[in-house]
C-alpha cells in the first residue's frame, strides 16, 4: 500500500511532464506554413475591400447625409472600429519574427486589434438595443434615445474595450527573445479567468442580447401587419446586423474555446490538435471579414436616413403648400 501510494503521487507529477513532452513533440509546422500562405489570400481582399467600403461609409455618414441620428452615430462608430481593425491587419500579415525590443509595439498593435473586434461587437449590440427600444417601446423611446445619448454610449464602448485590452500587454514575456506578433501567446494569455470573461462578456452575452432584441423587433413589426418601406428597411437592418455579428464571431470564439482546451492539456491527441490549430487560424483570419459584412448595415442605414429625410422634406413642402393656400 505504501508503494502504491507513493507511485500514485509521483505519477501525478510525472503526468504533467509526460503531457508537456507530448505537446512539444506534436509538430504543427506544416499547419503554420500552410496558414502563412492562406492567410495572405484571405487578408488582402478583406483589407482592400474593407478600406474602400468603410471609407465610403464615413464619407456618406459624415459628409453627404449631414444628419446625426442615433443610427448614423452608431454606424460611424462601427466604421471607425473597422478602420482600426484594418490598420492592424497588415501587421498580422507579417509572418516573420519580431525582435525582443519591439515587444511593446507588438502588444500595442494587438491591443488595437482587440479594441476594434470587441468594440464592433458592442456597437452592433447597441444598435440592436436601440432598434428594440425604438420599435417595441415607442413611448419610452423619446426618453431613452437621443443622438447625445448614442454618442455617450459610443464613448463608453471605447473606454470599456481600451480598459479591457490591458491584459494583452502581458501576452509576450520580456525574456522570450524573438517572437511572432499576434502568435504564440504565453500562458497568461490563456488563463482560465481571462478566457471565461472573453467568451461570456465578449461574445455570449452580446450575442444573447442581439438575438433577443432582433427576434422581439421582428415579431413586433410582423404583429403591426404593416409592410411599409420603413418597416422593411428596419427588418433588413436587423438581419444585416445578425449576419455581421454571428457569421465572423461565432466560429472565432468557438476556436478560442477549443484552443483553450488544448493549452490546458484537455486535448492531447496530435492529429486533433493539428485540426484545431488549422481551424483556429482559419476562423480567426475569416473573422476579419466583419469589416466587409458591416457594409450591409451601412447601406441599409444610409438608405433609411435618406428615405426619412425625403419623407420629411415632402411633408414640409405639403404643409407649406396647405398653409399658403389657406392664407390666400
Amino acid at each position: 500500500m505504501r508503494i502504491l501510494s507513493a507511485t500514485r503521487w509521483t505519477d501525478e507529477s510525472f503526468d504533467w511532464g509526460t503531457l508537456s513532452i507530448m505537446m512539444t513533440k506534436c509538430n504543427l509546422t506544416d499547419v503554420d506554413n500552410l496558414m502563412d500562405s492562406l492567410r495572405m489570400v484571405i487578408y488582402i481582399p478583406i483589407f482592400v475591400f474593407g478600406v474602400i467600403l468603410n471609407t465610403m461609409a464615413l464619407v456618406v455618414f459624415c459628409v453627404q447625409l449631414k444628419k446625426w441620428t442615433e443610427s448614423t452615430i452608431y454606424m460611424t462608430n462601427l466604421a471607425l472600429m473597422d478602420q482600426l481593425l484594418l490598420f492592424s491587419l497588415p501587421f498580422k500579415m507579417y509572418s516573420s519574427d519580431w525582435a525582443a525590443e519591439n515587444r511593446v509595439i507588438c502588444s500595442f498593435l494587438e491591443s488595437l486589434y482587440f479594441v476594434s473586434v470587441y468594440g464592433s461587437i458592442y456597437t452592433i449590440t447597441c444598435i440592436s438595443v436601440d432598434r428594440y427600444i425604438g420599435v417595441s417601446h415607442p413611448f419610452h423611446a423619446k426618453l431613452l434615445r437621443s443622438p447625445r445619448k448614442a454618442l455617450i454610449v459610443c464613448v463608453a464602448i471605447w473606454a470599456l474595450v481600451f480598459g479591457a485590452s490591458a491584459p494583452v500587454y502581458s501576452f509576450h514575456p520580456g525574456n522570450q527573445g524573438d517572437f511572432r506578433c499576434f502568435h504564440g501567446f504565453s500562458d497568461k494569455g490563456w488563463h482560465t479567468t481571462l478566457i471565461v470573461c472573453l467568451e461570456v462578456f465578449g461574445f455570449l452575452l452580446p450575442a444573447l442580447v442581439l438575438v433577443t432584441c432582433s427576434v422581439r423587433v421582428i415579431h413586433t413589426l410582423h404583429q403591426s401587419q404593416q409592410s411599409s418601406p420603413k418597416n422593411q428597411a428596419c427588418i433588413r437592418i436587423i438581419y444585416s446586423g445578425l449576419v455581421a455579428f454571428l457569421v465572423p464571431f461565432t466560429p472565432s470564439h468557438l476556436a478560442i474555446l477549443l484552443q483553450f482546451f488544448v493549452r490546458q492539456g484537455t486535448i492531447t491527441d496530435c492529429s486533433l490538435r493539428a485540426n484545431i490549430s488549422m481551424f483556429v487560424q482559419l476562423a480567426m483570419s475569416l473573422a476579419n471579414v466583419t469589416c466587409c459584412l458591416d457594409a450591409l448595415c451601412y447601406y441599409f442605414i444610409a438608405k433609411e436616413v435618406r428615405t426619412s429625410g425625403g419623407n420629411f422634406r415632402r411633408s414640409f413642402r405639403r404643409h407649406r403648400t396647405i398653409t399658403i393656400t389657406s392664407e390666400v
